[in-house]
Order: structure tokens, then sequence, then C-alpha cells
């Protein structure tokens, strides 16, 4: 998939855990999960928003877009 989540790189910088962002933004943990393994199919603007908040961050640090070839 050519759009990759860098979550994990955002959350080590701001050394949080998945489970403190979770906490933060009122999203399951579960679901965290997915979007941080790139298994997510989508995500919604509010969450993303939720998420640059809680972090500190625009939504181009946590999403990265890599053409396939």
């Amino acid at each position: 998939m050519p759009i990759i989540v860098n979550l994990d790189v955002v959350l080590a910088k701001r050394k949080m855990s998945l489970s403190q962002l979770s906490e933060q933004v009122g999203v399951t943990l579960a679901n965290l999960s997915v979007l941080k393994t790139n298994k997510a199919k989508a995500v919604r603007f509010s969450t993303l928003e939720a998420i640059c908040k809680a972090l500190d961050c625009q939504p181009g640090d946590i999403l990265e877009y890599i053409p396939e070839e």
C-alpha cells in the first residue's frame, strides 16, 4: 500500500505510548494498533485530528505517500 503510517515514529519522538495516546484521543488501543501497523484501510478525519492534537503534529508527520513501482 502506498500510504505509510508513521505513528510509531511520532510516538517515539514524543516519548508517548500507544496506551497514553489511546486515553487522550478516545480511540481504542486495538484501533490505534491497527493504524500503527499499517493494517487500516481508512482513517476518519476526526480521528486524525485528535491524534494530531494529542501529538502536536501535522497529518503529514503521520501519513506518508510512497508510490508503488
